[in-house]
């Protein structure tokens, strides 16, 4: 006689009930997030490296975005700050990124709904799931995240049911080599990250001096307006223009554009190129730089050629990609060409979509195969330069539908974006 015991299997405790969803990153989409999860009735805590809300904002703040506000305000978030007294600006107005900052983004920091769930000065190192690193399989699905983080007073773990990472891609721009590799050599301060403040904090940097610009988007397009009009100042400062293409499709002038704006850009820097203020460098694949007795020593080919340039500073301006160092333990399934979710990335493939041919999604294209986990605003769009603003508010609004368990809404994704045709190049962004 044989005796078999038979064990019924124990229930999978979920140990995330009652803990907070953990958004990275207090920009425009993190707070939007928080917005939108906080009138689901969700727990949510913000963690911002930064000392305010929007400090990557304000790296930028002296440019003009070519978005008008109601194109740059979330819905939530509005709803937030109506019910504080907040008075919206003009709908048709285009804000600096300080006044984005300032008339935006700390009032919604402050309402009494965000005020307690936003930490400053906390940088999110890395996320992981509690006891478990991304081999292990059972029971993740039910274990919590885990957040490393460091403040002023040290490290700390914080723990959360989900994360939103929306912690962007400004601190990460593609490298000046066409190969994607970093430069040999340390080049300090002789280059500048896109969109310095030529003519402001930055000025002494630039007037006098041999200036190249490297990229074919819009923030290269706002460099070279307000370094042309240093050049009219000192006209020692000489500007030029690299961009790998014969052309410049994003930037093309004359361009038809529901941003008007946007368009007037195009316009603007081809008339400085026309106008022999600004020299442009097309076809121009760069293979190093470094520094040489001249300045900088920029070289490789031009539309084959062997080519090389002398110059005093270089401004990146050729776009950016995400760090995804401190998602190591994560599952994520990213596209393994434009390093955005793998179900995304065909819709906003750059070489196909414009900002405005992007087609309406939602969470369904943002799932992971960790669940419960989402990049939204830029960093979502991985390598990708078609972002708007409009996309990542949608993006967290859909995944806070489904966070609370409002599948049929998290899928009704209703998005219609300003039109343009030019937007189709590989580096710069579209969000400001």
């Amino acid at each position: 006689m044989s005796l078999t015991l038979t064990v019924p299997p124990r229930p999978e405790v979920d140990r995330r009930a009652g803990l907070p969803v953990a958004v990275i990153g207090a920009g425009p989409v993190g707070l939007a997030a928080a917005a939108h999860l906080i009138e689901r009735g969700l727990p949510v805590v913000v963690f911002e490296a930064g000392d305010a809300a929007g400090a990557a904002v304000r790296e930028w703040g002296h440019t003009r975005l070519f978005s008008p506000w109601r194109y740059v305000v979330d819905s939530a978030a509005q709803r937030l700050l109506e019910a504080e007294g907040w008075t919206a600006p003009d709908a048709e107005g285009l804000p600096t990124g300080d006044e984005l900052v300032d008339r935006y983004l700390e009032p919604l920091a402050r309402t009494a709904a965000l005020a307690s769930v936003v930490h400053y000065r906390t940088r999110v190192e890395a996320v992981s799931r509690q006891g478990m690193d991304r081999t292990r399989s059972a029971g993740r699905a039910a274990a919590p995240f885990t957040l490393r983080l460091r403040t002023n007073d040290g490290v700390t773990d914080a723990t959360a049911r989900a994360v939103i990472d929306t912690s962007g891609t400004t601190s990460s721009p593609h490298s000046l080599l066409a190969s994607g590799l970093a430069p040999e050599g340390d080049l300090g301060d002789r280059v500048t990250t896109a969109l310095p403040d030529v003519r402001g904090r930055d000025r002494v940097r630039f007037i006098g001096r041999r200036v190249l610009v490297v990229g074919a988007g819009h923030s290269a397009a706002n460099t070279l307006i307000a370094l042309a009009a240093l050049a009219d100042e000192d006209p020692a400062t000489r500007v030029s223009w690299a961009v790998r293409t014969e052309a410049t499709a994003r930037l093309a002038a004359d361009a038809a554009d529901d941003l008007a704006a946007r368009g007037r850009l195009g316009t603007a820097v081809h008339r400085l190129v026309v106008d022999g203020r600004v020299e442009q460098i097309a076809s121009f694949e760069i293979d190093d730089v470094r520094l040489s007795d001249a300045g900088v020593r920029v070289s490789g080919r031009r539309a084959g050629e062997a080519f090389a340039v002398a110059v005093d500073v270089i401004v990146n301006a050729t776009g950016f990609r995400p760090d995804l160092s401190m998602l190591a333990e994560i599952r994520l399934g990213l596209d393994e060409i434009v390093e955005a979710p793998r179900a995304l990335a065909p819709l906003i493939d750059p070489n196909v979509h414009s900002c405005g041919s992007v087609p309406p999604y939602g969470v369904a294209e943002l799932t992971h195969p960790e669940p419960d986990f989402y990049l939204a605003g830029m960093k979502s769009y991985g390598r990708a330069p078609t972002f708007l603003l409009l996309t990542g508010y949608e993006q967290v609004r859909s995944i806070a539908a489904e966070l609370a368990g409002d599948r049929v809404a998290a899928r009704q994704v209703d998005l219609v974006l300003p039109e343009t045709g030019v937007c189709t190049t590989d580096a710069g962004s579209c969000c400001a």
